[in-house]
């Protein structure tokens, strides 16, 4: 039985109560169980009855006794204690808890996977570098935390589509361009320019597809520079980040906003909403009165819109395109942009809390045995996605990007995430995974196929418990790490189950010594090695981790 089940179970005790008569109130559509925090306090815990008790017109500690006495009458629950002031700890038979192995193993890939965010359409943008240089280090914390948090919403139900926004226009883009060209020239680079090997790389890779770019006029060859240049260096952009295992829906052009008129529809609609002004020979957007700290320009004097007026069309297109909710995963030198973004949206007539979520990231630096690592030789001094790989791997680079909340700045020590030992977290889980699925190998090698069934009320061990009980918390912790956007939930859960498992393999022998013979609860523990192996690979791919077989 998993907190799901529970949870419907509690909900149909309370309909029956209503029902009868016993008590008035409007049952809720969702029930909250959890884990108990302490031993001895049963296998779930609910303090449902506090949370009714007002609505219920009466103590939550006689609320907890009605709701306890409906549950018992359930061939699932063992027992049911009122605790404190109204917390309900609750005890499910054995064969309930065990059985739980088995409805695992029978959805497989799909166990976890839940509605509690059916219905959404969602855009999540994340990445999104102009193409001037390589995939940054901080932009691969996006990448990696971004691709998961996809996964996890469609696991919850949702409808996701991934998104990066480039342009190829503008001050950095001129400024690489004439990057580009000085090098080419063997001319000093401009003081704001690009340097590091790089651009002397797609310098030559320019040369080469245009051969007389050297000897075109400067402005022609800047824009040759330009167009080439920076179609090379976003097509290495997209071959990192697909090597890196992280795979966009849609690239979205800025001049795509330009040439199909979504600047010009979303002004007028705007200045159809009262919301634009004409000041010092520019058109402005009243941001100010939605909560924005100064009103912003739109179109400058001279007639070119700002990058904001494309921000605003950008919106206003993906809300074109059906989807409920923009989300955005940014760096936290973007926190400015929250305030002038959720404006934007409340001018066109959003309520920003509803339609636009802005999610800001940490940065993160590299260091081995306490000293920073600047290790890049192709972007100068800075490191990039391709450098973590090369150090780590694509399994650990993904992990160690996911494992902390997004808020918090985070070190990864190179050092760590190097070692094939326990204290690297990725290789602990994955470890487990591939000492489970030996486990089943070894198994069918001594002859002992698990069969079709096992008997679920073996399970009792007090390790076999906890480890069931953790096996059936991992669809709400799915399901809060998609509703609260917390990638390094799924992270953190799969390293307490694998800590769960090693405890069990530790106390409860699986596979039969020498000479012995497998009895039903070597059947019975093989049902849930297996469950914990498909809960661990499951956990793994949401983070875009592989789950191998033997390490």
């Amino acid at each position: 039985m998993t907190p799901e089940d529970l949870s419907h179970l509690i909900r149909a005790a309370l309909t029956s109560l209503v029902e009868r008569g016993e008590l008035t109130l409007d049952v809720p559509e969702t029930i909250v169980v959890e884990r108990p925090r302490q031993a001895g306090h049963g296998d779930f815990a609910t303090n449902t009855a506090m949370r009714l008790a007002k609505q219920a017109g009466m103590p939550p500690r006689r609320l907890a006794e009605l709701i306890a006495a409906e549950l018992t009458r359930s061939d699932a629950i063992a027992a049911v204690e009122v605790a404190g002031p109204g917390f309900l700890n609750i005890t499910l038979e054995a064969a309930s808890l065990g059985a739980l192995a088995g409805a695992i193993v029978a959805a497989g890939p799909a166990y976890g996977e839940g509605t509690a965010m059916a219905g959404q359409r969602i855009n999540l943008e994340f990445v999104s570098a102009n193409p001037t240089g390589p995939v940054t280090l901080a932009s691969a914390r996006w990448a990696a935390v971004g691709d998961a948090l996809v996964r996890i919403m469609r696991a919850c139900g949702a409808e996701v589509a991934s998104e990066y926004y480039f342009n190829d226009a503008g001050s950095q883009i001129d400024r690489f361009a004439a990057s580009l060209y000085a090098t080419a020239h063997d001319e000093p680079v401009p003081a704001d320019g690009y340097h590091g090997g790089y651009v002397a790389d797609v310098a030559r890779h320019v040369i080469e597809e245009v051969p007389g770019v050297l000897q075109q006029p400067r402005e022609e060859a800047l824009e040759t520079f330009r167009k080439v240049g920076i179609e090379k260096m976003f097509a290495d952009i997209k071959q990192t980040l697909e090597a890196f295992g992280v795979h966009f829906d849609r690239f979205f052009n800025e001049r795509e906003l330009h040439d199909g008129g979504d600047i010009e529809r979303s002004i007028a609609a705007l200045r159809d909403n009262g919301q634009l002004y004409e000041k010092d020979d520019a058109l402005w957007l009243r941001t100010t009165t939605f909560g924005d700290d100064k009103d912003r320009v739109l179109i400058r004097g001279g007639g070119a819109p700002t990058y904001f007026a494309a921000d605003v069309a950008y919106y206003a297109n993906k809300r074109a395109r059906g989807f409920d909710r923009a989300i955005l995963i940014l760096g936290a030198d973007h926190h400015g942009y929250i305030g002038r973004m959720r404006a934007m949206a409340a001018a066109t007539g959003d309520d920003p809390d509803q339609t636009l979520e802005i999610l800001i990231g940490q940065m993160v630096t590299l260091s081995r045995g306490g000293e920073t690592v600047k290790m890049s030789k192709r972007a100068g001094n800075v490191v990039t996605l391709d450098d973590l790989v090369g150090a780590v791997g694509n399994d650990a680079g993904r992990y160690a990007m996911a494992r902390s909340s997004m808020d918090s700045t985070m070190d990864i020590d190179l050092g760590v995430w190097e070692r094939k030992t326990a204290d690297n977290p990725v290789f602990y889980v994955q470890y487990a995974h591939a000492r489970l699925s030996s486990l089943q190998r070894n198994a069918l090698e001594l002859g002992i196929d698990r069969g079709a069934g096992y008997d679920p009320s073996l399970l009792v061990h007090e390790k076999e418990v906890a480890l069931l009980t953790a096996l059936a918390g991992y669809p709400r912790v799915v399901a809060g790490a998609g509703e609260l956007r917390e990638v390094h939930r799924i992270a953190r859960y799969a390293e307490s189950l694998a800590a769960a498992y090693h405890k069990f393999y530790d106390s409860c022998r699986v596979l039969p010594m020498g000479g012995q013979q497998p009895d039903d609860t070597t059947t019975a523990r093989l049902w849930l090695c297996e469950a914990t192996r498909v809960v661990l690979a499951n956990a793994l791919g949401l983070l875009g981790v592989s789950a191998p077989a033997q390490m």
